[in-house]
């Protein structure tokens, strides 16, 4: 990054690759507002997990031509340039929405440099990514919020729910700390196949709770049986709106030093330690000391220096 203008339309007119970076519906605003003042054979492209909606702005402002849409799953529930990452499209899936119009060049060159930026490129409909990102990425993050919302209006006085909160629930549920701005614009824009997914997912809410009531627990037993193996079979190599986390368990002693002799440990073999500290419900977890690092090569290292000192460890 060699230059800043606050001048959007004024930026964009030697600009020959433009990023449209915004909340998905102030994308529609800004594109707009620079649509008179591209240059001619200046490609167009966006990051939003929304596509049919620019789309349809797109061709409305007569650029099917110059637009190859863009969404790269990676990223973090948090926010801001002190939260951004060199390393942030490695291994990440970047799903690309070009226009019937725009040409093979101009597909052939954007997917050559996604690659360039070792992300792992995917061409799709605009439709087609807008029913599967609200799937598994939409309608879980609303899911996250409700699950929080449904902890906090239930909890006691005393706050009994939110410290008994074991490592299962905070991971569900970490992306319910997303900006709101960004989710209430994603929601605005995908809404229709959002509530599509969501008034499936209350059926089968509404399904296993008639079960329950019914002490049909067979039933329940029948959706982990099948589930199970399906989860498994889902890879950690795309990155996702849910940061992935490289986290190691470690039993250590209950004495004095102990969590210090380990981070000691570990700087000693060179390995940096993104955050360590105690974990007091093992419900999920069989390690007392919970490390998390920085990649997952930091991870790897830190595994036969901490088994070789005899400390036991669950990954």
């Amino acid at each position: 990054l060699n230059e800043i203008s606050t001048d959007m339309e004024q930026s964009v007119k030697e600009s020959d690759l433009i990023f449209l970076c915004a909340p998905v519906t102030t994308n529609l605003t800004n594109l707009a507002r620079i649509a008179p003042h591209i240059k001619e054979n200046a490609l167009i492209t966006d990051v939003g997990s929304v596509k049919s909606n620019i789309h349809e702005e797109i061709k409305r402002l007569g650029l099917e031509k110059s637009f190859i849409g863009g969404h790269p799953m990676a990223g973090s529930e948090k926010t801001g340039y002190s939260s951004s990452s060199a390393k942030l499209l490695e291994n990440s899936f970047y799903i690309l929405t070009p226009t019937e119009k725009v040409s093979q060049d101009w597909v052939d060159d954007y997917y050559e440099m996604i690659q360039s930026m070792k992300a792992i490129p995917i061409i799709r409909t605009p439709n087609s990514h807008d029913f599967a990102t609200a799937a598994v990425s939409h309608v879980p993050h609303l899911i996250a919020g409700a699950l929080v919302q449904l902890v906090m209006d239930n909890d006691t006085e005393d706050a009994f729910m939110k410290t008994i909160a074991a490592g299962g629930f905070k991971d569900i549920t970490r992306i319910a700390s997303s900006s709101p701005e960004m989710w209430q614009s994603i929601c605005e824009s995908n809404a229709g196949n959002i509530i599509d997914l969501m008034d499936r997912y209350i059926t089968q809410l509404i399904t296993l709770n008639q079960a329950m009531k019914e002490k049909d627990f067979d039933k329940i037993g029948e959706l982990f049986a099948t589930v199970g193996p399906y989860r498994q079979s889902i890879t950690d190599r795309s990155g996702s709106t849910l940061q992935r986390i490289y986290r190691l368990f470690v039993d250590i002693p209950d004495e004095r030093g102990a969590i210090a002799k380990v981070a000691s440990l570990l700087a000693d073999n060179g390995i940096n330690i993104q955050n360590i500290g105690i974990t007091h419900n093992r419900e999920h977890e069989q390690g007392v000391l919970y490390i998390e690092f920085y990649d997952e090569d930091a991870k790897q290292m830190a595994i036969p220096v901490l088994e070789n000192n005899h400390y036991p460890i669950f990954s």
